[in-house]
């Protein structure tokens, strides 16, 4: 895999708060929609896989409870702290 070298655009945020991604970055994300992540100090793009949920669901399959069974331990505990009141 080649490397990518990191590099710097200085950007201008339009007043309804646009700002255009340089398009030799477009073109190599090969993507519509990007996620924007802010960091305190500054603000990271990166691109959202087409499928990004199908992707999720296949690297966390079988790990932690299923939502139901997550649910359903919940209520027993709640259950159990309302019964200490």
């Amino acid at each position: 895999m080649a490397a990518v070298t990191a590099t710097s655009h200085v950007m201008t945020v339009s007043r309804n708060g646009q700002v255009s991604i340089p398009a030799e970055a477009r073109a190599r994300w090969n993507t519509r929609q990007v996620v924007v992540v802010d960091l305190g100090d500054r603000v990271v793009m990166r691109p959202v896989a087409p499928d990004a949920v199908a992707e999720l669901e296949v690297n966390y399959r079988g790990r932690g409870p299923r939502t139901d069974t997550a649910r359903r331990q919940a209520r027993r505990d709640d259950a159990a702290r309302e019964k200490q009141r």
